[in-house]
């Protein structure tokens, strides 16, 4: 089938007619997109997720990304000889780890993105939570009877955000683009899970929708089906009986919470596809789990 067969145009026609009412019900709100796994570092999905994050603007959307960048630290740290400590999956983050954070993700990472949005015909702005005071964070304590190996360090969790830089680009055309680092009311640097900060600002945002993108489908069943819908209360009983566990236990807590908190829907879904972001936002089917209150 050629590029100009009138079958090939009807195809594309029934895809932007699909699209339309979502393009409608979308204008004007706000959608927070945290941006991770193999999204972040594989050439052509890290392409298409910056065209579809430029397309949404174009169309009245307000993406607002939230990125990680575990890997990049790790290999940073690595090459300068500075072995990484995990304790329940999170990085101990002393000082000389925390500079090598802010350098990647405040520097490295989030330029790379910004620069690919631009690139792309997009008007992306990089932050990180420090600037504008947005991210207010408090140090994170696991509850530990071994005190000394349950300090993280550095390793912060949301006290407030303040979303005024937020909505000021979103009001001027921008596309912010937001490292997790915070600030404690000391000063001092805190480095915070990109899937917690994503969740808070969705809800200070009133976001219509959060996504989650992740190495997986999304949410499965016991029979390794694709459970694409979900509600909140259907979602405590997933967890409950243990459907949901694992890695994807704090994913799935991070977008209840927005739900309950008054976003729409929140979404986990497989950044491994190409215009996952589209596909999952503009068409009937979707790639991924969606998680309404």
């Amino acid at each position: 089938m050629t590029v100009n067969s009138p079958m090939n145009k009807n195809s594309v026609a029934e895809i932007l007619i699909e699209a339309l009412p979502y393009i409608q019900t979308l204008d004007g709100e706000t959608v927070v997109i945290k941006f991770g796994g193999n999204a972040m570092v594989d050439e052509a999905l890290k392409s298409s997720f910056a065209q579809d994050i430029v397309l949404l603007k174009q169309v009245g959307v307000n993406p607002v990304i939230v990125h990680g960048g575990g890997p990049q630290i790790g290999r940073l740290l690595e090459k300068i000889g500075k072995e990484s400590q995990f304790i329940e999956g999170m990085r101990v983050t002393d000082d000389e780890t925390m500079d090598v954070v802010e350098m990647v993700l405040g520097g490295l990472v989030n330029k790379q993105i910004v620069s690919l949005i631009n690139r792309h015909g997009g008007r992306a702005v990089g932050l990180t939570g420090k600037d504008g005071g947005m991210i207010s964070a408090r140090k994170m304590k696991l509850s530990r009877d071994d005190v000394d190996q349950s300090d993280l360090g550095q390793v912060g969790e949301v006290e407030s955000i303040d979303p005024a830089v937020v909505k000021m680009l979103d009001n001027d055309r921008f596309i912010p683009v937001i490292a997790p680092i915070g600030v404690g009311k000391d000063g001092a640097s805190y480095n915070i899970n990109a899937d917690l900060v994503a969740g808070k600002l969705a809800s200070v945002l009133g976001a219509a929708k959060l996504l989650l993108l992740t190495n997986t489908p999304g949410v499965l069943d016991l029979d390794g089906k694709l459970l694409t819908g979900i509600d909140a209360a259907e979602t405590d009983r997933l967890i409950e009986s243990g459907v949901i566990h694992g890695g994807m236990l704090p994913k799935v807590n991070c977008a209840l919470e927005a739900v309950k908190s008054g976003v729409k829907t929140s979404h986990i879904i497989d950044g491994r596809v190409k215009h996952s972001v589209l596909l999952e936002l503009l068409t009937d089917t979707g790639v991924g789990t969606l998680i309404k209150g």
